[in-house]
């Protein structure tokens, strides 16, 4: 065991941010930044006119629309800790780099709008979480609007999602006659509009109480939430650290990411409960420690060009043992090929800092010249370290795509690769005339697409849609190309492999009922 080693992995605390569109999920990390001092004032996502964009979203579409549609990373320091915080897109059409971001994280923080509860998005995500097992943080947002009662909230954490929700503070009123939080973690009361910012916490009494001779101490608000403490305290969950780490009870803070009310107390909770790194399943049953000496990590995420200036690729990588540091040589385990680790970055916002050392739980970007591929295994040393493979996922819609310019080949050919392996889309081409069709989980993915062909690599595209389409992929040993037909078009994925696009289910089973020995498969 490597002490020193152990001692920094420690320290780290690595999650990834999940909510609905537009639950405040990009606010929340903007305060996270200005307490850790990274950032000087929280631009949020809306304030599109003054010009003042959410750090965190740093693509030019992302401005335009207000939403994040990429993963961001980022990385501070807080109360001795070090957190890489992973936020992922909202948009239902970016589940893929969300889903593959959850593997590189050791909890999440889900964002839930106190208006709306638990919303589609929000659900789908989540499973994800639980298949992993994954400690779960909650924080029910926007407490400076109107919104639904918490105990609803909580009730619904159970109902939906069925994880046992435990309410670490609890709300004063809310919107227009919000008060403040009863803090019942940390038996005090927070204030939301104190006359003085340093006192901005008030005691309270063994008895759980404000002293009387507090103005609050007979308000209506203040009265009703008491009388909500006593039926928690009554037939609420109780704290069960283990269970929370198991991922199987939620600690439920109340807040307003927007006026950075009760996020410090959030932060400071989630700092000290959330889990240090842990080990990793490697090469399918041996296990790896965080504190192994030699370094190891995997790919989850590329993303060409976050400089435009400089046309960069970079790969992201979670270290998962072993220290990095500089010039380190490593073997990328798909090829068995030696790559040293040259030039790596971290991310602080959207500035990117040279790393100096890195240990398991940190996210470090690599500039890649086409050496990695999401999913890649990278391990120092002669023993070899291959991680589990990240999920895949059968695209629902497909579009034929063309440059619009015949003479501008050489851009379109190198926008698409390097687009396609980022992830959002998969390329296919048709087996006969070598036509390429993209395929996607939503539409938003063909719009960025398009807008980064043309913004990225001067390529105009010519994209046509071929709709809704069920693809299942066939063993090469049974295809006979004569098997495709206008409703079962034959293409091939980038690794050559062989798939039908079905125009629907019925054609689907036609050709089950043609063809009944024939094994047809999908991703997930």
């Amino acid at each position: 065991m490597n002490k020193k080693l152990l001692d920094k992995v420690n320290k780290r605390r690595t999650f990834a941010i999940i909510s609905h569109p537009d639950a405040g999920k990009t606010t929340i990390t903007e305060q996270m930044l200005l307490l850790g001092g990274v950032i000087r004032s929280a631009g949020t996502v809306k304030a599109r006119k003054t010009g003042n964009y959410a750090t965190s979203d740093w693509m030019e579409i992302e401005k335009k629309r207000g939403i994040s549609v990429t993963s961001s990373v980022m990385q501070f320091e807080y109360e001795g800790k070090r957190i890489n915080i992973l936020d992922t897109p909202g948009h239902q059409d970016f589940s893929e780099d969300t889903y593959r971001t959850l593997m590189a994280v050791d909890a999440a923080v889900m964002v839930i709008d106190s208006a709306r509860g638990i919303e589609p998005q929000t659900k789908k995500l989540f499973k994800v979480v639980r298949q992993r097992g994954i400690p779960v943080f909650t924080f029910m947002n926007k407490l400076d609007r109107d919104g639904r009662e918490p105990l609803d909230l909580v009730a619904e954490l159970e109902d939906v999602l069925g994880i046992e929700g435990v309410a670490m503070n609890w709300p004063i009123g809310m919107g227009q006659t919000m008060k403040g939080l009863y803090d019942i973690a940390n038996h005090r009361i927070e204030l939301y509009h104190p006359a003085d910012a340093d006192h901005r916490f008030l005691p309270l009494n063994e008895a759980g109480r404000l002293d009387p001779d507090q103005p609050l101490a007979d308000d209506p608000q203040y009265l009703d939430t008491m009388d909500e403490i006593e039926l928690l305290e009554g037939a609420g969950a109780e704290f069960d650290r283990e269970a929370v780490l198991a991922g199987k009870q939620t600690p439920v803070f109340f807040g307003s990411a927007l006026t950075n009310f009760g996020v410090e107390t959030f932060l400071q909770s989630f700092v000290d409960l959330a889990p240090a790194p842990a080990a990793h399943v490697v090469n399918e049953t041996e296990t790896l420690a965080p504190d192994d000496d030699e370094f190891s990590g995997f790919i989850f995420k590329i993303q060409a060009n976050m400089n435009p200036q400089h046309r960069d690729r970079i790969a992201f990588v979670r270290v998962c043992s072993g220290e990095f540091s500089k010039g380190l040589d490593v073997t990328l385990a798909r090829t068995g090929k030696p790559v040293r680790l040259n030039n790596a970055v971290e991310f602080e916002s959207s500035a990117r800092v040279q790393v100096s050392e890195a240990v398991a739980g940190d996210i470090v970007g690599l500039y890649d010249t086409g050496n990695f591929q999401i999913g890649d295994s990278i391990y120092a040393g002669k023993h070899k370290v291959e991680f589990a493979p990240l999920p895949e996922f059968t695209p629902e819609l497909f579009m034929r795509v063309s440059p619009k310019n015949v003479m501008k080949q050489k851009s379109f050919h190198k926008g698409m690769n390097q687009l396609v392996q980022e992830g959002a889309v998969q390329l296919y081409r048709n087996y006969q005339t070598e036509d390429y069709i993209l395929g996607a989980v939503g539409q938003l993915q063909f719009e960025v697409f398009q807008y980064r062909m043309k913004n990225e690599y001067n390529s105009d595209v010519e994209m046509t849609s071929l709709g809704h389409r069920v693809a299942r992929w066939i063993d090469p040993d049974q295809l006979d190309p004569k098997m495709s037909s206008s409703r079962n078009l034959l293409v091939k994925d980038r690794f050559g492999n062989p798939l039908f696009l079905f125009e629907n289910a019925f054609a689907e089973r036609w050709f089950h009922d043609k063809y009944p020995d024939v094994k047809l498969t999908e991703k997930l």
